[in-house]
């Protein structure tokens, strides 16, 4: 039994261990894959609070994780597959290949995963043409044309990334000027590798053995067109990791409802991160959340509940 048990690896399920191991809790992180989350595959993150400088996404979770082991956070590879209550209010995690583990307190912090197009050839061409990492996978296309799909911060960011490497990008976005940040848009567009097609959506991905073209419909005109390219990078949102916890706790979107202190509908439970409603999807808000989890848990966990 322990006193807490924090599911995810990334900012907000690290900086929750950070502070529920400085409260003298017993506690262990489990990650699925390795700790950093998301923020790993980031190139550079230029609006995280003391660094002058841009820091790759892999050098900024490292230091959490470092930080983290440092002050003794045991950290175990681990796949939850449910979360249940028991009667006397023990939180039961059944993982992937049996077992279980208790905890008087959970803190959900496992984020969220790119979203897919649902078109056709989106998951043939999976690694043969379409990634939904520029950063993993930009220097594949040096010299070639590539898209990106999408408008937000993460489209325009990964985007300007790839100029890096290919020829020609295209930035695909179903409407008519892009949501991310006035910043961003005015460093891409000022690429001339750029090219922004507005209001256009992908309805198939083609070729044989690798990406050859998308098909677009044009939202404005109702025409499909063809347009050639060698690389497609899908930026259109995420979904919140969720499948392991009950529906009951979750809203429409699936995300878990929180209130401000993080806290769900049962007791010793919180959500911290992207997988939480209303959240912004920053890494300082997951950090932030992460901390209010933990010290909320700490206060359950200390009135004896």
């Amino acid at each position: 039994m322990k006193d807490m048990i924090i599911i995810g690896g990334g900012p907000a399920g690290l900086t929750a261990a950070i502070y529920g191991v400085r409260a003298g809790l017993d506690l262990v992180l489990l990650e699925r894959l390795s700790p950093g989350g998301q923020v790993v595959n980031t190139w550079e993150v230029e609006n995280y609070p003391g660094f002058a400088q841009p820091v790759p996404g892999w050098e900024l979770m490292a230091g959490m994780e470092s930080q983290a082991r440092r002050l003794g956070v045991a950290i175990e590879s681990g796949d939850v597959v449910s979360l249940a209550r028991a009667g006397d209010g023990r939180l039961v995690l059944s993982m992937n290949g049996g077992g279980a583990m208790e905890a008087r307190s959970v803190i959900a912090a496992s984020g969220a995963s790119f979203r897919k197009l649902g078109v056709p050839g989106e998951n043939e061409h999976l690694g043969r043409g379409v990634s939904y990492c520029a950063t993993c996978d930009g220097a594949f296309f040096k010299g070639k044309v590539t898209a990106v799909v999408g408008g937000g911060n993460t489209a325009l960011e990964e985007a300007f990334f790839l100029t890096r490497f290919a020829s020609k990008v295209y930035i695909i976005h179903r409407r008519d000027q892009f949501r991310g940040e006035r910043i961003l848009q005015e460093r891409v567009l000022s690429c001339a590798a750029v090219e922004p097609v507005y209001s256009s959506t992908v309805c198939s991905v083609n070729g044989g053995e690798k990406v050859e073209s998308v098909t677009l419909l044009d939202r404005v005109t109702g025409k499909e067109s063809l347009l050639p390219l060698d690389g497609l990078f899908v930026f259109v949102g995420v979904d919140p990791n969720t499948a392991y916890l009950p529906k009951e706790l979750l809203n429409d979107r699936g995300e878990v409802e929180v209130d401000i202190q993080m806290r769900t509908r049962w007791a010793g439970l919180y959500a911290a991160g992207d997988l939480r409603s209303h959240s912004k999807r920053q890494i300082v808000m997951a950090a932030a959340d992460g901390a209010t989890a933990a010290m909320e848990a700490g206060e359950y966990l200390a009135s004896g509940c």
